[in-house]
């Protein structure tokens, strides 16, 4: 590929999306928005970049390697923005440090991380998403789960479920197991890969109580629905892991209330890779994509390290994936895209834009263009199928009449222009 082609293309990992593609990704956006903001959500905007320790491992957002960094001219380290919630963290921690009561924010805006080619992910992601700050109730949980659920809907997906589990259930155990970090990072990818003869393998060479070790076995198959869970009651006595069994149980009598529980399947073995999480954590999925399309969770000692000792809990609609889902399924998105081309010689310029400015009036797009010498009628025809549009209406002399042409039966009529009802409104 020469110098000059590869300015042309996006780096990899990116991509350009334009058209009715655009607007349909736009469109979904507003209803993602707009539901938010029905639930009383006010919206929040972070840079694109901050200082690279706001992301640190240790804060449990992504990891050094997954981030695009560099210098600024005082060379502090900067990266570009890999994970929303600490990013509103350090907002919050800055703008409300002295508001004990709840607090509701929602965004819509970018993340990069820099993932290795061979995974397939974007490098860079539209994001839809809300916190909710300074509640630490199951209603916030179950406030969080249903916002996803009618955000789903509102964007036009019928099927599609969300994964709900407990990292509190399964840390209080690793708590209690005494492993070192490399083992618990071990059992960690095997529980999550729901690999049950590796988790067999790896415990037998472990020092720990039995039926801690059959609590451990069980927990890539406590999975399902609620009554599958409940079942995990008699595999510990550990309080901390039966407190977060009866959180679920709690958030499930919720949902049932907000109808919406269907939605709603259970799985205790489910981990994350944020390990800021604390206590509920989420996933959505549906048919058309190999991933998520929404991750969420509570994070209860996240604002702490910013100065604010407070908990809160939120999610992230992956828009990019909720796309190319409604894609695949084949859910229309209904966009207004321009359908309707005014073109005209320079004589019939008054006429044409008279007729544009009447359409834009109505409410209807159009595209409005003067004849080039050199291009044929034919030229234009060519370019209006080409493009998806629908009609030419074609101005010429004084403009006094309007030839148009159907680019999709080929009809073609001529009218005077007055029978468009078109108004002195310049």
């Amino acid at each position: 590929m020469t110098k000059k082609n590869k300015l042309i293309h996006t780096p990899e990992g990116v991509r350009d999306i334009y058209n009715g593609e655009c607007r349909r990704k736009l469109a979904v956006q507003e209803k993602i928005l707009h539901t938010l903001y029905l639930y009383g959500y006010e919206h929040i905007q972070t840079p694109s970049f901050e200082y690279a320790d706001i992301f640190n491992e240790d804060r449990g957002s992504v990891g050094a390697q997954e981030m695009f960094k560099f210098f600024d001219r005082d060379n502090n380290m900067l990266v570009l923005r890999p994970d929303m919630t600490p990013a509103v963290a350090r907002c919050v921690a800055k703008y409300f440090m002295d508001d004990d009561m709840p607090l509701r924010l929602c965004y819509l805006e970018r993340t990069f991380k820099n993932n290795t080619s061979y995974q397939g992910y974007l490098k860079e992601r539209a994001e839809s998403g809300a916190e909710l700050i300074g509640d630490d109730s199951p209603d916030a949980d179950a406030e969080m789960i249903a916002m996803v659920i009618d955000c789903l809907k509102a964007a036009g997906l019928k099927e599609f479920q969300v994964e709900l589990g407990e990292v509190a259930f399964y840390r209080s155990l690793l708590q209690q197991s005494g492993l070192d970090e490399d083992a618990q990072a071990q059992l960690n990818d095997l529980i999550e890969n729901k690999n049950r003869f590796g988790v067999e393998e790896f415990l037998k060479n472990q020092d720990m109580e039995e039926s801690l070790k059959e609590a451990f076995l069980k927990l890539p198959e406590l999975f399902g629905g609620i009554n599958q869970i409940k079942k995990a009651k008699a595999l510990t006595d550990n309080p901390q892991a039966l407190a977060a069994i009866e959180r679920l149980e709690r958030v499930h009598t919720l949902l049932e209330e907000y109808h919406m529980a269907d939605y709603v399947s259970y799985d205790l073995g489910m981990l994350s890779r944020y390990q800021y999480y604390t206590g509920i954590i989420f996933k959505a999925y549906t048919y058309g994509t190999g991933d998520y399309i929404v991750t969420g969770g509570r994070y209860n000692k996240l604002l702490v390290q910013f100065g604010k000792d407070t908990p809160a809990v939120g999610f992230a609609i992956v828009v990019d994936q909720l796309m190319a889902a409604l894609s695949r399924q084949q859910i229309h998105i209904p966009v207004q895209l321009v359908n309707t081309v005014i073109l005209y010689e320079p004589s019939a310029r008054q006429s044409a834009v008279r007729l544009s400015r009447f359409f834009r009036s109505e409410g209807t797009p159009v595209q409005s263009m003067v004849m080039e010498e050199g291009k044929s009628l034919e030229d234009y025809k060519g370019m209006a199928k080409k493009r998806g549009l629908r009609t030419i209406l074609c101005l010429k002399d004084t403009g006094n009449t309007v030839t148009a042409f159907d680019m999709l039966t080929g009809n073609v009529d001529e009218t005077p222009v007055s029978a468009y009802g078109v108004r002195e409104i310049l």
